[in-house]
């Protein structure tokens, strides 16, 4: 089974995660655009093995303040729920 990856590289708010992640892990059509939909969709509704990699990250948590916080909580707490994803935050 090969391996889906997201690229959160230079995003700068939630809206451009939630386009990416739909995007690059095809999010199932009723996700709603918000952090809890973000975890029952990635805890649940989307098939791993997944890599998630943010890059540039300093940048990102500038742009976004406490959302990326919380995006980046919420994406570390998948990664410890689920032995088939990786994360890659710098």
């Amino acid at each position: 089974m090969s391996r889906r990856q997201a690229d959160l590289s230079g995003i700068r708010s939630l809206g451009e995660a939630y386009d990416r992640l739909a995007r690059d892990l095809a999010l199932p059509g009723h996700f709603g655009r918000n952090l809890d939909a973000l975890w029952d969709a990635l805890s649940t509704d989307v098939a791993g093995p997944l890599l998630i990699v943010w890059r540039r990250g300093a940048a990102s948590r500038t742009a976004m303040g406490g959302d990326y916080d919380r995006l980046a909580d919420l994406l570390r707490q998948l990664e410890a729920r689920r032995a088939d994803v990786t994360l890659e935050i710098d």
